[in-house]
C-alpha cells in the first residue's frame, strides 16, 4: 500500500544495532526536515491499552453537558480538564473549531522542583478506570517522544541529549478530542480543526477513530494522511522549527469534515512541550545549516505558549 508520508520503526533505534539505529535517525530527520511529518511504528503504547483509552474516552464525552462543565476550571485557559464545544479556533481564524476536548498534562510529585509548577490534573468522578488509563498512555507516548527528540538531535549532529533535554519534565499535554456529528446549521467556515500548525515540539497523534486529517505540501496542496493502520503519526511543531532554525519544518494540517461526518470521531494528541524557562533560540548547528542566517526569534517555551494561546482563544 502507498503511504502519503513517510514510515519508521521505533524498535530499529532501541535495536541495539548501530545501522537500524541510524536508519530510524536518518528517517525521522529527513522526514522532519522535508514534510515535517512521518508515521511511527512499533511504537511504545500497546492496541489493548489504545482500545482502553479510546472506551474512556467515549464514556467521558457522553456524559451530560452539565457534568462536563463541572471539570471546566476558571482561569486555567484549558490547560487542564475539560474545553468545551466550539471554544477553540485556528490562528487567523475567527470560525470555530467542532470538537470539544480533555487535557491531560505532566504530573510531578514533590521533591521535585517542578511539582507546584504545573497545574494539577482534574479527574471525572463518574469514570473509574480513566485516570488509570490517562497516566500510562501519557507516560509511554512521553517516552516514545523523548526517543524521536534524541533522534532529531542526532541527525544535526549534536548530541542526542540536546534537544531532548529541554522537554524532560515539561510541559506536556494529552488532550482527547471529541468531534461530534457535523450539525446541518454549522458556521459555513468551520471544520472539525482548523489549518494550522501545533505550538509545541513535537506531536505524536494515536490513529484517530475515523479519517479527515489532511496536512498541506510544499506545493500548497492538501493532501490526506494514509498510514499503517495502529501506527502513531508524528509531526514537528512550532518550537521545535524556532529551535532549529526552521530545519525542521511545522507542517500546516487540518482535520476536515469527511463523507462520514455525521458520525462521531475521536483522537488522542500528545503534544511534547519543552520546560517553560527553556530558551528556544536557534541552534548555532541548525543556523549553519539554513544558510548562516538566523530566521527565529530568541525567546523561552513560556513565552512562545502564552503567545500562541493568545492567537487560538485559549489564553
Amino acid at each position: 500500500m502507498n503511504y502519503s508520508i513517510p514510515v519508521v520503526d521505533l524498535n530499529d533505534y532501541l535495536s541495539g544495532d548501530p545501522d537500524r539505529e541510524q536508519a530510524f535517525v536518518r528517517g525521522v530527520g529527513s522526514a522532519l526536515h522535508e514534510i515535517g511529518f512521518f508515521a511511527l511504528t512499533n511504537h511504545s503504547v500497546s492496541r489493548e491499552a489504545i482500545a482502553e483509552s479510546y472506551s474512556e474516552t467515549q464514556k467521558l464525552f457522553a456524559l451530560s453537558t452539565h457534568e462536563k462543565l463541572k471539570y471546566e476550571i476558571p482561569g486555567l485557559q484549558g490547560q487542564r480538564g475539560y474545553t468545551a464545544f466550539g471554544k477553540e479556533h485556528a490562528k487567523n481564524s475567527k470560525a470555530p473549531d467542532l470538537k470539544e476536548f480533555w487535557h491531560v498534562g505532566q504530573e510531578l510529585e514533590s521533591p521535585h522542583p517542578l511539582a507546584g509548577h504545573y497545574p494539577k490534573n482534574v479527574w471525572p468522578t463518574e469514570l473509574n478506570n480513566f485516570e488509570k488509563t490517562t497516566k500510562s498512555v501519557f507516560k509511554n507516548l512521553e517516552f516514545a517522544a523523548l526517543k524521536i527528540l534524541e533522534a532529531c538531535a542526532l541527525y544535526l549532529g549534536e548530541d542526542k541529549s540536546r534537544i531532548r533535554d529541554t522537554a524532560v519534565d515539561g510541559n506536556s499535554i494529552l488532550r482527547l478530542i471529541h468531534y461530534p456529528p457535523v450539525s446541518l446549521d454549522k458556521d459555513p467556515n468551520s471544520i472539525r480543526a482548523g489549518a494550522h500548525e501545533d505550538i509545541n515540539l513535537i506531536t505524536l497523534l494515536i490513529d484517530a477513530t475515523s479519517s479527515g486529517l489532511e496536512l498541506m505540501d510544499r506545493k500548497g496542496n492538501w493532501i490526506p494522511v494514509v498510514t499503517p493502520k495502529g501506527c502513531i503519526i508524528v509531526d514537528a511543531g512550532d518550537m521545535l522549527q524556532n529551535l532549529t532554525n526552521g530545519f525542521y519544518k511545522s507542517t500546516t494540517h487540518r482535520v476536515v469534515n469527511p463523507d462520514n461526518s455525521r458520525e462521531a470521531r475521536y483522537s488522542m494528541p500528545f503534544f511534547m512541550h519543552a520546560r517553560g524557562e527553556v530558551a528556544l533560540n536557534p541552534l548555532e548547528s541548525t543556523i549553519k545549516a539554513t544558510g548562516g542566517k538566523q530566521l527565529q526569534p530568541n525567546i523561552t517555551a513560556d513565552e512562545y505558549l502564552h503567545q500562541r494561546l493568545k492567537e487560538i482563544g485559549l489564553a
